[in-house]
């Protein structure tokens, strides 16, 4: 990056709010992977990017606050989704842009999100997504503060998808490898063994 076009300062949320289903109801961002939580790796990765790291999670908060500069929950008790956490991460962030990610992607690595907020600073009153092939990943993104009011009001009118909407609100494609190893989402017990066996399910 020149000087001229500097990173733009950002939050970080990290999602752990959701049921577990995959995983048999288990909290993912606690379950162990290569010696430590899920929700650890992360941490490792993203605490050196800014000082307003936020987690999303909907119990076990005691264990998640050692990760994290504050704690958000879903305002609903039925776990609606990643939509719900989106939005309260976005109602305490700090900093011009959110940076999102999911609890159970620990093979990210900081260049890559680096580049991410290289690119939105091209575009800074856009969503930034990243997209592998034709497929969006909406809970890898960075979204402007800007756009908060624009999310709640989507939310009020019934929408759940954060991909559809983040679209809708135009976002921009930060493209990736189909098959990038940094972007696995291990949301399956099978998942998670295989690549802490160093192997494939």
């Amino acid at each position: 990056m020149t000087d001229s076009c500097p990173l733009p300062p950002c939050s970080i949320l990290l999602l752990a709010g959701g049921r577990g289903q995959r995983m048999g109801g288990q909290d993912k961002g606690l379950l162990q992977w290569r010696g430590q939580p899920l929700i650890a790796h992360l941490h490792a990765v993203v605490r050196p990017l800014g000082d307003d790291l936020i987690i999303s999670c909907n119990r076990n908060a005691e264990r998640y606050a050692a990760y994290a500069d504050r704690l958000v929950q879903d305002d609903d008790s039925e776990f609606p989704g990643p939509l719900a956490g989106i939005r309260a991460g976005l109602r305490v962030a700090r900093q011009p842009w959110l940076l999102i990610l999911p609890c159970d992607a620990p093979q990210l690595d900081t260049a890559l999100l680096q580049a991410m907020r290289a690119r939105a600073a091209e575009q800074p009153d856009k969503p930034l997504l990243i997209r592998r092939g034709s497929q969006w990943e909406p809970l890898f993104c960075l979204l402007p503060l800007s756009l908060a009011d624009s999310i709640e009001q989507a939310w009020q009118a019934g929408e759940r998808s954060p991909r559809r909407l983040l679209l809708q609100l135009g976002a921009q494609a930060f493209e990736c490898a189909e098959d990038d190893p940094r972007l696995a989402n291990l949301n399956t017990p099978e998942l998670l063994a295989a690549s802490a066996a160093g192997t494939r399910p």
